[in-house]
């Protein structure tokens, strides 16, 4: 396996070409910079220009949902359109707003519900990804730019002549597994200036360029929620079905519980039972029934093995039973050793070297080999 490059340069990516042809390429790189308000993609517009030998455009894409939910809460959308005008202002960079409220709804929140009310654990960042900022997004403006850009921590780079996308320096930063379900074609086309960059580092820049949202804390949560509480999000369109939660063990009862698809695998908050702790173990649909398990029974709950469906891969897929392989079963820094075996159906056998309590049906298992994502698949257990 032969990387190439990691590190941005992007005005110098351009093909060689025979020199009647060269001139074609003169003109600089278009880049659109999606803009969010928030001091990562704030410095990774200020990084591009500083990079040179390009046309930059930032867009604010419009996805919150105040319109249905306004009564549950402020969405900060209008606080961050101000500071992502601020930082094009500062920057001489122009800075268009696109409406993707339909499209979110459709591709990302319509998921979502669906997932909850099968019982599964849904990721919608993932598919916000996968299916807008890189979907939707650059189906609408492909035909007017080369390439997007993100504030994403992860690199792209050339590997054995295609593109792949690889981990970011910042372990606990680390957004690979957000972007994991991309496609070829979608990493083709992406730069992320700070992949190769710290937070601190960040931070240091967005300080040294003055930039109006220089001190803004970092976002938190699901972006089409703003400051909406999630169980209200749910409680909304899927609203309370009360029912009981049981000791998995010996099927006592402990409570009840306001509807199942308010409650994940391995969940431990909020369950409002005494004696703790207690964790979600078990749901079942039908009945309308959370099962829960004491801490000092997790060992007989937690599991090493499940299977993946729903298989992406981005530069090359998975060899069946290959070594060194590890996986991520939610964002952050934790790598687990793994080995994977295809089935006849093409979805993957995955059994982890070490056993984890938070495995839910719907989730989704990341795949890498050494610094290089491979791509993910949906859990079922």
């Amino acid at each position: 396996m032969t990387i190439i490059s990691t590190k941005p340069n992007y005005a110098k990516s351009l093909p060689t070409l025979a020199p009647e042809f060269s001139f074609f390429y003169y003109r600089a790189m278009k880049t659109a910079v999606l803009l969010s308000g928030g001091v990562d993609s704030s410095v990774a517009l200020r990084l591009l220009q500083e990079e040179g030998g390009q046309e930059i455009t930032a867009y604010y894409l419009k996805i919150w949902l105040e319109d249905e939910l306004s009564y549950l809460g402020s969405c900060p959308w209008e606080e961050d359109l101000a500071y992502a005008q601020g930082v094009c202002d500062q920057a001489g960079v122009t800075l268009k707003v696109l409406n993707l409220q339909t499209e979110y709804f459709e591709r990302v929140v319509s998921y979502t519900l669906e997932e909850l009310k099968a019982g599964r654990t849904p990721s919608p960042d993932i598919f916000c990804n996968q299916r807008v900022k890189f979907g939707a997004f650059w189906e609408k403006v492909h035909e007017h730019y080369d390439r997007v850009a993100t504030g994403h921590y992860a690199q792209v780079g050339l590997v054995d002549g295609r593109a792949a996308l690889l981990r970011a320096p910042a372990p606990v930063k680390d957004q690979t597994y957000f972007l994991s379900h991309l496609s070829q074609q979608q990493v083709s086309k992406i730069v992320f200036p700070l992949g190769h960059l710290m937070k601190k580092e960040v931070r240091e820049k967005a300080k040294a360029w003055d930039l109006p949202n220089k001190d803004r804390p970092d976002s938190q949560g699901i972006c089409f929620l703003g400051k909406i509480k999630y169980n209200d999000f749910v409680k909304h369109y899927l609203g309370e079905k009360p029912g009981p939660i049981m000791e998995k063990e010996t099927g006592k009862l402990l409570g009840t519980h306001k509807g199942f698809w308010f409650h994940t695998i391995g969940q431990r908050s909020g369950l409002g039972l005494s004696g703790g702790p207690w964790f979600v173990v078990k749901k079942d649909c039908d009945c309308n029934i959370v099962y829960v398990s004491h801490q000092e029974n997790q060992e007989s709950v937690n599991r090493r093995d499940f299977r993946a469906v729903n298989l992406t891969w981005i530069r090359r897929a998975m060899e069946d039973g290959e070594s060194g392989l590890v996986c991520k079963l939610r964002h952050g820094p934790d790598l687990i050793p793994c080995s994977a075996e295809y089935t006849p159906e093409g979805s993957l056998n995955v059994i982890l070297d070490r056993p984890d309590k938070g495995i839910a049906p719907g989730q989704f298992v990341v795949f890498y080999q050494g610094e290089e994502c491979l791509g993910s698949g949906r859990i079922e257990v």
